[in-house]
């Protein structure tokens, strides 16, 4: 294996989405309208749970640390492609590279977690209603969160010294617009495989433990639903479960595709179009379905605009 010091890359050039300039405007508008929109929803969610005590619950503490990383993950990543887009240069600094990618791999895996945390929040808030209190209580849930974030940073610090033990060379193009791990070790010069096996091993503990709890608790879930004579709470509940259960295909069904099935040489761009949906397009879903139907949310905005409203009369 190589080491640190066999380095001569100081730079990566990424390819980006398109070469054509026409393009790349228009992709920068999109994107730009998608970043704002996906910080001020985040943001709004925030500021919601905050600001009214009936939202200040398990699922809504949750949702606030689910907002809270994907605030961070485009703050970090948007701009450089944003940035990338306008200027044509998609030139990036070997150290710039280590960074996002360790980003990339801890708030992806803090996701993982949280999104199998939170399904595992609505069993229990189901099927064990009496006890669920003193099971989610403040500190199980500060547990729980903290947990999450701390294996993310962990497994993010393991995911970048397996990538950048190696020696990197040249060439330094990468056909991505952002430094993703499984791209960058294509550029390695020296061998690979136990590094890709340690990825793969590591990649299906973040993956497939919270996929088994979340399809596990939502199977449960819709079971009891079936059960229902109501069709109206049928229909609440299956529509809430379907919401949830579309973030959880776009992001787990992009990464599983990213980091576990196996790269084929006949679609050079399949990467960087898979990576689209999760940086770009999963975290403004986030926000949108967890909320757009959401009672709860419908009536704290209410509240925040009535309270504005009285404030303003006095």
């Amino acid at each position: 294996m190589g080491t640190w010091n066999f380095t001569s890359v100081t730079e990566f050039i990424l390819d980006g989405l398109s070469n054509h300039r026409n393009t790349q405007i228009l992709l920068f508008i999109t994107i730009l309208i998608v970043y704002v929109l996906t910080l001020m929803g985040n943001l709004i969610i925030i500021l919601l749970v905050q600001a009214d005590s009936s939202l200040q619950t398990p699922m809504y503490f949750f949702l606030t640390n689910l907002s809270t990383l994907e605030i961070c993950y485009v703050a970090i990543m948007q701009p450089q492609i944003l940035a990338h887009l306008l200027s044509g240069n998609g030139i990036i600094s070997y150290t710039r590279c280590v960074v996002q990618i360790f980003v990339v791999l801890t708030l992806g895996t803090v996701e993982c977690f949280l999104l199998g945390i939170m399904a595992y929040d609505r069993y229990l808030a189901i099927f064990h209603p009496l006890t669920y209190g003193v099971v989610m209580s403040k500190l199980r849930q500060l547990h729980l969160a903290s947990t999450c974030w701390t294996i993310g940073l962990l497994f993010g610090v393991i995911y970048v010294c397996c990538t950048f033990r190696h020696s990197y060379c040249g060439p330094n193009h990468i056909n991505h617009f952002m430094c993703e791990m499984p791209v960058v070790l294509k550029l390695a010069c020296d061998d690979t495989h136990i590094t890709e096996a340690i990825v793969f091993v590591m990649a299906a503990m973040v993956l497939v433990v919270p996929v088994i709890v979340i399809l596990t608790s939502y199977g449960l879930i819709l079971y009891s639903v079936l059960q229902m004579k109501s069709a109206a709470g049928r229909r609440k509940a299956f529509s809430t479960c379907a919401s949830h259960l579309v973030v959880v295909t776009v992001f787990y069904g992009t990464v599983i595709s990213m980091y576990m099935i196996p790269r084929s040489s006949a679609s050079p761009n399949r990467d960087k179009q898979i990576a689209v949906f999760y940086v770009v397009v999963a975290p403004l879903l986030n926000p949108i379905i967890y909320t757009l139907r959401n009672k709860d949310v419908h009536k704290a905005v209410g509240k925040v605009l009535r309270r504005r409203g009285v404030k303003q009369k006095s």
